[in-house]
């Protein structure tokens, strides 16, 4: 039960990189970091958000609103945000905490949103932004990699070292994304999902491009019926499956000290 409000303030990268990467599900820290933020109550930290940009910031944001010619000062997004075990037994604790992110932004920033992404693949449709009166965007499909035997996550931006040996497996000079008869030769599936876009207005004249915009809106949110999970299976084929599982502490392929 929190008995006082919460407290935002800055806190030093390394404290917040060592929070996150104890309690985050996912220990790839984002390369385009711009604040660690702690998240306090009488002095004890509950939790830490990151707040900066994802690899292509200005697409990004020219991709969300691509008439009002916006740029990358003019958002931030939620690169990581995650809270003590006890904290994320309640149910209000999540919004809670995001409505103290948004009077920080107002209060030290001059941005017009607050950008974030509810991951699909984990099953995440973005409860916690809902209940905060986020605007929904829509969704887009995102793709990851498991190991068949291990079940490590391994995100396409971390394969690399896989890529560069799929590229030799196949006698080219690169590739982007692993090929299928590579990923069979490696024990690796290729796993479709959804990640759900969420907005936040941080000034008048953010709420009212959001609401001339039919692409967003408040309500009608997705549920977990909305979640799609799939696998391929060969080139180009994909079957549909119940939501995967990960080992969050396998890193053989994906090491710890990776950013995005």
């Amino acid at each position: 039960m929190i008995s006082k409000s919460l407290v935002i303030e800055p806190i030093p990268r390394e404290q917040a990189i060592s929070f996150i990467r104890r309690y985050h599900y996912s220990k790839v820290i984002p390369r385009l970091c711009k604040y660690f933020l702690g998240i306090y109550c009488e002095k004890e930290l509950l939790g830490v958000i990151e707040l900066g940009w994802g690899t292509q910031p200005l697409q990004t944001i020219r991709k969300l609103f691509p008439k009002q010619n916006l740029v990358t000062k003019d958002y931030l997004e939620i690169g990581k945000m995650c809270f003590l075990p006890k904290m994320n037994q309640t149910n209000y604790f999540g919004s809670l905490a995001l409505s103290t992110l948004v009077k920080w932004l107002k209060e030290n920033t001059v941005c017009l949103f607050l950008y974030t992404l509810a991951d699909g693949i984990e099953g995440k449709c973005g409860y916690v932004y809902q209940a905060a009166n986020f605007y929904y965007g829509g969704y887009f499909k995102t793709s990851v990699y498991r190991h068949s035997i291990t079940s490590e996550k391994i995100h396409p931006r971390s394969a690399r070292i896989l890529l560069e040996e799929n590229a030799q497996f196949d006698g080219v000079s690169k590739r982007n994304w692993l090929t299928h008869d590579f990923c069979e030769y490696k024990g690796i599936e290729k796993i479709n999902g959804r990640m759900f876009r969420y907005l936040y207005p941080l000034t008048k004249d953010a709420e009212k491009l959001l609401k001339c915009s039919p692409k967003y809106m408040r309500g009608n949110y997705p549920k977990e019926n909305e979640l799609r999970f799939e696998k391929r299976i060969a080139y180009r084929k994909y079957e549909r499956i119940p939501q995967p599982s990960f080992d969050k502490n396998c890193h053989a392929y994906t090491s710890q000290k990776f950013t995005l």
